[in-house]
């Protein structure tokens, strides 16, 4: 196989009816390590939205059990791409994540936003550090996938064009991004995890190279100190580099999806997509939301 062979197939498909089909040989054959970066920073970046942050430091989800919290969102959000919508694991990942949120009270303009970086992010990331650009044919794919996603999860107003999501987000994170104790609480701890990955003498430059990843607004919004031009520039560059470096070997023949990733640390023995995620208990710490007489309060 070329190295443009499998875009050469995904522009013969169609991009509405085949949408789920392209979108995962987009992320688990042309760019998974891209995808996985860029799918952690989406999800990295709704924290900087008070009432998403601050929900989650008072679970205590993504501060006192992050790498199983990374775990569970990863696994269950690739069991739909590795194995479809209408699949018996993609209809249990779908209904475990359905049944996450539904224990807590989340606003769906929340839940559009965090869609909205599933959709953005990914497209963003590879056109600014991925081995070739996005087609056509694969950001419409994705944008049709994470519709789908959204429609399944009940979420409302949804929008309909890559264009309409990527208006969304830019307007909700200008509109919402702020400071909040507890979100910069759960951004600490997921810059710490992503550390604890590596030997820990790197942790420090880890740290800075993944801020220096990050923009202004989120920076602001987290209060992290900007790292200086330089190791920005730096970091970026050789982020590139690694995308310019993967242009030159053979195309991948085999998928890589998220459960092959090593940084999936919580299941050496295997694991169950209904048994992954969170439990809450209402009026329990872990979940915030008492469920009285079939309504929701605080």
């Amino acid at each position: 196989m070329k190295r443009f062979e499998r875009l050469e197939q995904i522009r013969r498909m169609d991009p509405y009816e085949d949408a789920s089909a392209i979108y995962r040989l987009t992320a688990a054959y042309e760019f998974p390590w891209d995808f996985t970066r860029a799918l952690e920073l989406a999800l990295y970046r709704t924290y900087a939205v008070p009432s998403i942050g601050r929900l989650l430091a008072r679970t205590a989800e993504l501060t006192d059990r992050t790498q199983k919290r990374y775990d569970d969102t990863s696994l269950l959000l690739d069991a739909v791409v590795e194995h479809g919508f209408d699949s018996e694991e993609g209809r249990t990942a779908v209904r475990r994540i359905n049944q996450m949120h539904r224990s807590y009270d989340i606003g769906s303009d929340d839940m559009r936003y965090v869609l909205c970086t599933f959709v953005v992010m990914p497209k963003r990331w590879i056109d600014s550090y991925g081995w070739r650009r996005l087609s056509r044919h694969e950001i419409v794919a994705s944008t049709v996938h994470y519709r789908t996603l959204g429609q399944r999860m009940g979420i409302k107003d949804i929008p309909g064009s890559y264009e309409e999501f990527e208006a969304c987000l830019d307007a909700y994170e200008e509109s919402h991004f702020a400071w909040d104790e507890g979100a910069r609480r759960v951004s600490d701890a997921t810059l710490d995890l992503m550390a604890s990955w590596y030997p820990r003498p790197l942790a420090p430059v880890l740290r800075t190279a993944t801020l220096a990843l990050l923009d202004e607004p989120l920076l602001k919004a987290f209060r992290y100190t900007p790292p200086a031009p330089v190791t920005r520039a730096l970091v970026r560059t050789a982020v590139r580099a690694r995308g310019r470096a993967v242009r030159l070997l053979p195309p991948r023949r085999a998928p890589h999806f998220a459960r092959q990733n090593w940084q999936i640390k919580g299941y050496p023995n295997g694991y169950r997509l209904e048994d992954l995620g969170t439990r809450p208990m209402p009026g329990v710490r872990g979940c915030p939301v008492r469920h009285v007489g079939g309504s929701t309060t605080q």
